[in-house]
Order: C-alpha cells, then sequence, then structure tokens
C-alpha cells in the first residue's frame, strides 16, 4: 500500500466524514443545543475527528520521507489538534475543498471557476458557522442569528464590509481576518482567471486571422502557379522545337557535305 494508492482509497469516505461534521456541528450551531441535548452532536464531532487523525497517522506512516511530510503539511495536524478550539474544528472541511479541486473540469479556466466557487461558498459557510458559535451568547453581539452571519460572511469575504454586523469577541475577530484574506485570495483568483480568459480568446483571434491570411495567400498564389505551369509547357515544347530544327539542320549540312565530296 503506497501513499497515494491509499489517499485514492480514502478521499470520498474522508468527504463523506466531513459533510457527517459540517452536518452535526451546523445544527448544533443553528439550534442553539446546549447541555445534555448536545450530547449526541458532541459524539458525532469526536467520532469525526477520530477519523482524521487516524487518517493524518495512516499517512505519516505510509509517507517514503516522514519527516519531510511532517513539516510540509502541518496543516493536516492542525486539522488533528482542533478539537480543543471548538469554531476552528470547520478548518477540517478543507477536505472538500481538495476532493473539488481534483474532480472538476479539465480545462484551466473551467477548473478555476469551478474551484472558486465552490471555495467562495465553503468560505462562507464556515465563516458564517464560526462567527456564528462565539458570537450568539456574548453581551452585547450584533451577530446573533444565522441569517445574520451569513450576511457578515458574504460582506466581508467580498471585502465590502458594511459595518452594520461585526464580531465583538476575540475569537470572533480572529474568524473575521481569516475571512477577510480569504476574499482577498478569492477575488485574486478570478481577476487572474478572467485576464487567462481574455489572453487565450485573444490567441485564438490570432491564429484565426493568421490562418485566414494564409488561405488567402494561397487561393492568391493559385492562378500565379497556373501561368507558371502554362509557361514551362510552352518552354518545355520550344526546346522540343529547337532540338528538332537544330536536328534537321545538321542532317541537311551533313547531306549537302557528302553530296559535294561525290562530285
Amino acid at each position: 500500500m503506497t501513499q497515494a494508492r491509499y489517499r485514492d482509497l480514502v478521499e470520498w469516505p474522508l468527504m463523506a466524514t466531513a459533510l457527517v461534521f459540517l452536518t452535526a456541528y451546523a445544527w448544533q450551531v443553528i439550534g442553539r443545543i446546549s447541555g445534555d441535548e448536545a450530547l449526541p452532536f458532541e459524539i458525532v464531532l469526536w467520532i469525526t475527528w477520530g477519523i482524521f487523525a487516524l487518517d493524518y497517522f495512516v499517512n505519516l506512516w505510509l509517507a517514503e520521507d516522514r519527516t519531510r511530510w511532517f513539516f510540509w503539511n502541518l496543516h493536516e495536524l492542525l486539522i488533528v489538534v482542533l478539537p480543543f478550539f471548538r469554531p476552528l474544528r470547520l478548518l477540517r472541511l478543507v477536505t472538500l475543498l481538495s476532493v473539488l479541486q481534483r474532480t472538476v473540469g479539465e480545462t484551466l479556466r473551467g477548473r478555476v471557476a469551478t474551484y472558486v466557487a465552490g471555495a467562495a461558498a465553503m468560505l462562507i459557510l464556515i465563516g458564517a458557522l464560526a462567527v456564528l458559535d462565539v458570537e450568539q451568547n456574548a453581551p452585547d453581539a450584533k451577530i446573533t442569528t444565522f441569517g445574520d452571519a451569513a450576511w457578515w460572511a458574504v460582506t466581508t469575504i467580498t471585502t465590502v464590509g458594511y459595518g452594520d454586523l461585526y464580531p465583538v469577541t476575540p475569537i470572533g475577530r480572529i474568524v473575521a481576518a481569516a475571512l477577510m484574506m480569504s476574499g482577498i485570495a478569492v477575488l485574486g483568483i478570478v481577476t487572474a482567471s478572467i485576464a487567462s480568459w481574455l489572453v487565450q480568446r485573444i490567441e485564438e483571434n490570432a491564429e484565426d486571422v493568421a490562418a485566414a491570411a494564409e488561405v488567402k495567400a494561397a487561393k492568391a498564389e493559385e492562378p500565379v502557379r497556373a501561368e507558371m505551369a502554362d509557361l514551362v509547357t510552352e518552354i518545355a515544347a520550344l526546346r522540343m522545337e529547337i532540338a528538332e530544327l537544330r536536328q534537321a539542320t545538321e542532317t541537311r549540312q551533313a547531306t549537302q557535305i557528302k553530296q559535294e565530296r561525290e562530285a
């Protein structure tokens, strides 16, 4: 069993686990479930954490260079230790983004558009749930419903920031800062995608113009080539006539010389 083979096998199960986690977490946060009623949801969250932890250690064990893999995948370790930071548990959902990135279209523009749309929707949902989790019971909180949290997440990730809703807790502000940076990254990807599309269209138009010019030049050369072929044929015929005349002249001269000698 190689690490690549293992990742291919567990990719979709991990995605399903992330969706189960998202459903349990969202239900608990939006429904404001606490106490004994929250126990089933907490059990589901801890089970999903155990699955992610097991996946991390299996990947570490199967890695060819475990030290290098450990340092290059510190975010995976972060996902494992996040149960101690309840709102940040949602970072486990990066599994959904990685699966989305592998399953979208093959073309660059299709891949970028699909990935950006999926990433933006996922970040908005994650940001809304995380900020609602820490803000809804805080004193003087401005964000107390999921509708408010979703509106705040949309205005924040698009870098609009009306200021009508804002987090008042330290963790809520950390979530806000992360969402702002994510919004800048998403807008950058969108801009790069549009620029790539424009460049591609310009190149396609340039290729079409060049092909049309070649066809036009080829059509213009056809009469010239026909005339050249006729001239070549006429020159060949003239050469044959000249050769025949030269041969006849030489034959006549030879006959006259012979006759003179006989006389």
